[in-house]
């Protein structure tokens, strides 16, 4: 039996005006979702427990089987799994975001959490100049990929609080700045990287290609080293992860997959679509499951832009969906389960933790829910799996068929 699980990451939305009232995804062409369920069994999955924050790590850590009230620490940490950083026990991980900020001091607002998309190799020039500068004995510096890098605490706090940047778009900062106890030590490494970085030249080539100047760095997602049982423990199964998001990579790590590279994927809506679709489907030569992640959904909700989502879902479907199911026949018995890790709402632009529909379709019967795949659809069956890490273990033991 082979086994394929697609996280479109974010891609449930809430119905949008400018869409004629559907949402990005009942506005999408997308007859591969809807395929899957229609033939197979359909439904509403709740990701994010109650009280936990809704972000890719918890989601993505439910949809591989692992209760995230039991085994979340924080989504740095996991991050740093992925970029083989080796974190000790007193050592706390940050997310050190690349960041646009307005103005300076009390009228700060934050423009842009990605700085444009900075590239990586722009990224590296920056994070490499902060390590110089401020790395030491107490903290490190890791470059990662655009936006995304790693900051290490040695000895750190991490109960203090911390704001994702991606949740204060176009809002004044200092309200969001984190607090608690070694809340102080964040700021003054957050002033200190601001003046490295406004001096860059970095900053003035972007400038001269027209591109986003990189302004400051954001520090949240704090977290010490987690410790959860492999999947090849837990089911006697040999796993691959497609993505390009050092999170994922990192849960992926933990969980024993291999990463599997797939040239010209950015985490962006430019991304290699048909790649990851080609890559997974021979990848299953050697692996009994593949966990492909597309992060285009979830950029384009962060940039409200709902037009950008219908595309991003409609090259989902199409060139990583179709893909797989155009060739997986070939391999014999096979199950397929999609589903976002939460919803991304354009009008938000941040992480929301509703339910999120899921869909689980096997080659070996139809079992037929009849469905599109979108939310109103979804909620129309009824079906509430309410502990989202369990739904792993059905798919896996063929007990999907009875929900």
């Amino acid at each position: 039996m082979k086994y394929v699980v697609i996280q479109g990451d974010g891609m449930s939305d809430f119905p949008v005006e400018s869409l004629g009232g559907l949402t990005p995804l009942e506005k999408a062409h997308t007859p591969n979702l809807d395929r899957l369920a229609a033939e197979g069994r359909f439904g509403l999955v709740r990701t994010i427990p109650v009280g936990l924050p809704p972000g890719t790590d918890v989601g993505t850590m439910s949809i591989l089987g692992y209760d995230p009230s039991k085994f979340h620490t924080g989504r740095s940490p996991i991050e740093a799994a992925s970029m083989g950083i080796d974190l000790a026990d007193d050592d706390v991980a940050f997310r050190c975001n690349l960041i646009t900020l307005d103005g300076e001091g009390d009228a700060a607002v934050m423009n842009d959490f990605t700085a444009g998309h900075v590239s990586s190799g722009d990224a590296s020039e920056i994070i490499g100049a902060l390590e110089d500068g401020l790395g030491g004995s107490d903290v490190e510096f890791h470059p990662g990929v655009s936006y995304r890098h790693l900051m290490v605490w040695h000895g750190g706090e991490a109960a203090m609080a911390t704001t994702p940047p991606h949740d204060i778009t176009d809002q004044k900062v200092l309200p969001h700045l984190a607090s608690g106890k070694g809340s102080e030590r964040l700021h003054e490494l957050m002033t200190a990287a601001r003046k490295i970085i406004k001096g860059h030249p970095v900053n003035d080539r972007r400038e001269a290609r027209g591109e986003k100047r990189v302004t400051d760095i954001w520090l949240w997602g704090q977290g010490r080293r987690p410790s959860i049982p492999t999947l090849t423990e837990r089911y006697g199964l040999r796993g691959g992860v497609i993505t390009a998001v050092d999170v994922v990579a990192g849960l992926g790590h933990l969980a024993g997959f291999e990463r599997i590279n797939v040239p010209g994927i950015t985490g962006f809506v430019d991304t290699n679509f048909k790649g990851k679709g080609e890559y997974a489907l021979n990848a299953l030569e050697k692996f009994d499951l593949v966990f492909v992640h597309v992060e285009a959904p979830d950029e384009s909700g962060h940039m409200g832009d709902a037009d950008l989502k219908v595309k991003s879902i409609e090259e989902l479907d199409e060139k990583v969906i179709g893909t797989i199911l155009n060739g997986i026949d070939r391999y014999g018995d096979w199950v397929m389960m999609v589903l976002p890790d939460h919803a991304t709402p354009v009008s938000t632009k941040t992480h929301s933790a509703d339910p999120v529909p899921f869909a689980i379709m096997g080659s070996s019967e139809a079992v037929g829910s009849g469905h599109a795949y979108g939310e109103r659809e979804a909620v129309s069956t009824g079906v509430l799996i309410d502990d989202g890490y369990t739904l792993l273990d059905r798919f896996l033991s063929n007990t999907w068929k009875e929900i």
